[in-house]
């Protein structure tokens, strides 16, 4: 018979510290941090009943090792062994109000971060609450001794010493850590100092000081030059008062694409987080590379990422939508300034307006667009071509360009990221611009005097009967370029056909059968002809068994001018005109 027996789990403390530095913290710096928090934690738990208490956390660097002094709330023995000594206890936290939020850490658990440089720690502490000063010491082998300490605490607060290990001495420097203490209590709003050198500043960097509006923003962009290395195109302050959250936001000066990494830099209740945070500005946002303090936002098990949860989107939402803002506001007050800003992060601005019909007027009135008539917005290119056309690929753009614009046909490349969506957006503001469709364009063309059209018939057979196997029909129209030979133009009606026939004879005798009785009798593409060229005036006049080899060299030609993918067919016809010219020529 088995006996019910409750056991406690048993710690090993070495693989908790082992589990802490390479699986938890990025790095063993974070020691420093973890000794900070303790301090600031211990000193609001003080002045939440004595507002006059002092506030100094003093570190002290020497050969032997560090050491943290605070004049916070002190602790008790009863709280020594409940705080110090129990791994993941909290209900005595809580009794303690070290568990409340306007704190920072987890005053147990952090202290475990110094095993990360230590293989002892030493604490001595007075509670405001007893004339005792109790010492605790504390081994990365598990065990640990409670005493009365040998020497006795004038006033309330705590001394944490740490006899770091000789691999760890770089974390210990002096040098080393004043520039931790820098880079993680800057903002505290107590006194911190290394050997006597203070590292904390008193107020915010972005608070209302009392200068003028201009000598803030001067004071704003001289801070964020120093913190990101980069002078900012420009600022603005962030406020989402739920999340208990303020901070400035600073433009790029330079390009950036959705892949380049952000740099945002948290810090929760004025205590640095991570000078790489992610996910704090929407994705469309990588312009701005922000500084904000918040209050409320929790941070991950490692306290060096956010945790993603209701209140980070809410804050995402609320950044999102004042970087917005600032944006509409600039173009009402500033417009030289948003098209500089445009010509940086067109992308940014792209990506917000297929989803915000504000910045999509924006973007309408403002950002310039690759035209068949050169860059201009699309407010411009819509009031000189009325029945203007857009294409949906760089490379139709590119084809077409200059032939609809010699037919006065205006055409806005919309191939580029973003631009289609938004060019059919545009509807919602009563602004269309409809898509090309090539086989449009062919109204457009020209045609030839009837005399010139019956005097080339036996060419123009010649070559119908030549491009009858690749699907196509030879027209002769004349239109300008005159450099232009020829142009293969389709409609999305016939694509949409010649990809059902290739699918058909790839299927088997099922699948081909469905989609037979799918395909329609549908317009050929038609490979138009510029008798205006004087290339295409001598073909037409050669001799028709040459008719069909220059045919399909001016057909292949088309095709890789407009950029079209080459069937296998095309691919022979193109090699087997090239050879029958090679041969015509070296007779």
């Amino acid at each position: 018979m088995v006996l019910r027996v409750e056991n406690a789990f048993q710690v090993d403390l070495r693989g908790v510290v082992d589990l802490l530095s390479r699986h938890l913290y990025s790095s063993p710096r974070v020691y420093l941090r973890e000794l900070l928090q303790n301090g600031a934690d211990a000193i609001t738990a003080r002045r939440a009943h004595d507002s006059s208490a002092p506030a100094r956390v003093s570190i002290e660097v020497d050969g032997d090792g560090i050491r943290v002094h605070d004049t916070g709330i002190g602790l008790t023995e009863a709280e020594v062994h409940n705080l110090l000594a129990t791994i993941g206890r909290s209900s005595k936290r809580d009794e303690l109000g070290f568990a409340r939020h306007e704190f920072l850490g987890q005053f147990g658990i952090g202290l475990l971060s110094g095993f990360l440089v230590a293989d002892e720690i030493h604490v001595e502490t007075r509670s405001v609450h007893s004339e005792q000063t109790v010492s605790w010491t504390g081994r990365d082998d598990g065990t640990y001794t409670v005493a009365p300490a040998a020497r006795h605490r004038a006033e309330p607060g705590t001394t944490v010493t740490l006899r770091t290990r000789p691999d760890a001495a770089e974390w210990v420097a002096e040098r080393t850590v004043a520039e931790l203490a820098t880079l993680y209590g800057r903002l505290l709003p107590i006194e911190v100092t290394v050997n006597g050198r203070r590292t904390t500043e008193p107020d915010l960097p972005w608070a209302f000081d009392g200068q003028s509006p201009v000598e803030r923003r001067e004071r704003l962009l001289e801070y964020g030059r120093r913190t990101f290395g980069f002078t900012p195109f420009d600022v603005l302050d962030l406020n989402v008062p739920g999340a208990g959250l303020s901070g400035v936001a600073f433009i790029l000066p330079s390009t950036a694409g959705p892949g380049t990494r952000t740099a945002h830099r948290v810090y929760l209740k004025r205590m640095l987080l991570t000078e790489r945070a992610e996910g704090l500005l929407p994705e469309w946002a990588f312009f701005a590379r922000c500084v904000v303090d918040a209050g409320e936002l929790r941070p991950t098990a490692s306290r060096e990422a956010l945790y993603e949860d209701d209140l980070l989107e809410h804050v995402r939402e609320e950044l999102g939508g004042q970087l917005r803002a600032w944006l509409v506001r600039l173009a009402e007050t500033d417009p030289e300034a948003l098209r500089a800003f445009l010509r940086l992060h067109a992308l940014s601005v792209k990506a917000l307006a297929v989803h915000d019909d504000d910045l999509l007027g924006l973007v309408d009135r403002w950002l310039e667009f690759e035209t068949s008539d050169g860059p201009m917005t699309l407010a411009q290119f819509r009031t000189r071509h009325p029945r203007g056309r857009f294409t949906a690929s760089v490379d139709e753009f590119r084809q077409l360009a200059a032939v609809s614009q010699a037919q006065g046909v205006g055409l806005v490349n919309g191939g580029y990221v973003y631009d289609s969506d938004i060019i059919e957006r545009l509807e919602r503001l009563d602004a269309r611009i409809a898509r090309l469709d090539p086989a449009e364009l062919a109204t457009h063309l020209g045609p030839v005097d009837p005399a010139t059209e019956l005097a080339a018939r036996p060419f123009l057979q010649a070559a119908a009967k030549a491009l009858e196997a690749l699907g196509c029909e030879p027209v002769l129209r004349e239109f300008d370029p005159a450099s232009l030979p020829a142009l293969y133009l389709t409609s999305r009606a016939a694509e949409h056909q010649a990809q059902l026939r290739e699918a058909r004879e790839e299927a088997d005798d099922l699948w081909a059968g469905v989609l037979g009785a799918l395909e329609r009798t549908a317009e050929r593409p038609r490979l138009v002809l510029n008798h205006r060229n004087p290339l295409v005036r001598r073909i037409c006049a050669v001799d028709p068994a040459l008719a069909t080899t220059a045919v399909e060299a001016l057909y292949g030609m088309a095709l890789l001018h407009g950029h079209h993918p080459l069937r296998a067919a095309d691919t022979a016809a193109l090699n087997r005109s090239f050879l029958g010219l090679l041969d015509w020529a070296v007779k």
